[in-house]
């Protein structure tokens, strides 16, 4: 099993569609310990979701933008566990006001709510555990991602937040590679989970990967995505980090639709 005797924080999960739910389910099966994550409203339908996993995990409370949770749950998991050996950040918000066509609208506030959301609280999450990940002699990073190397139709402010995450990434690659710990981040196709239910016009843009991507895209699939995560946590990627791994079916290599469209 890939993930024998590891230990995981996994974040991201509200629904059986959740991504993240997806990574636990699969790591969960790969011989992993997990706990979960999740706050306010949201923290009973997490706790629901998390008794159909294969062996119920705990779920533990975090706003990951606030400073004093984080340092808690670092104290929870040290009493717990003593160490940590993985985290899956799967954490992204938008006000609607920053997405659907609002970019030359967007507040600021709105802006930076999506940035210290989306990618500042990358860096946040990886910091506050760097004492666990020290205690288990390394580890692995991998957050969830969306190409953010071109502008999307309707994305807006969140791709901005996405563009940060990638280059937070690498940073967390250079600091926390002398501790052996890997930062790495997915970069997914568009899935139909709750964060892309929230995306006004989502459509667009899982149109278009029917249209290009050559490998065809399932937008109810989560597993390709889970799979390149789990090995992403595993020691099988012992080698690589500040990478973007796309799981997108090859839309990303793809510069437009194929030329019988186009006739």
């Amino acid at each position: 099993m890939l993930l024998e005797g590891k230990r995981l924080l996994i974040t991201g999960v509200l629904t059986q569609k959740s991504i993240a739910f997806a990574v636990a389910e699969s790591a969960q099966r790969e011989g992993a310990e997990i706990v979960l994550t999740s706050f306010g409203r949201a923290m009973r339908i997490t706790e629901r979701i998390a008794k159909r996993l294969p062996d119920p995990p705990d779920v533990l409370e975090l706003d990951v933008n606030e400073p004093d949770q984080i340092a808690a749950l670092a104290a929870t998991l040290g009493d717990r566990w003593g160490s940590l050996d993985g985290i899956l950040h799967a954490i992204a918000f938008a006000p609607q006001d920053a997405l659907g066509g609002k970019f030359l609208t967007t507040p600021a506030q709105s802006a930076e709510i999506a940035f210290t959301t989306s990618a500042f609280s990358y860096k946040a999450l990886a910091a506050g555990m760097l004492d666990l990940m020290r205690e288990a002699g390394g580890g692995s990073i991998v957050g969830l991602d969306f190409d953010a190397t071109v502008a999307w139709p309707i994305y807006d402010w969140m791709g901005v937040a996405k563009a940060a995450l990638e280059s937070v990434n690498r940073y967390l690659a250079r600091d926390l590679g002398p501790e052996k710990i890997r930062a790495n981040l997915v970069s997914a196709g568009p899935l139909q989970t709750m964060a892309a239910s929230s995306i006004p016009g989502f459509e667009t843009l899982a149109d278009a990967w029917e249209r290009q991507a050559p490998l065809g895209w399932d937008t109810a699939d989560l597993q390709p995505v889970a799979e390149a995560v789990i090995w992403l946590l595993s020691d099988r990627a012992r080698a690589i980090t500040g990478e973007i791994i796309h799981v997108d079916g090859g839309f990303h290599a793809i510069g437009a639709p194929p030329a019988s469209e186009n006739a």
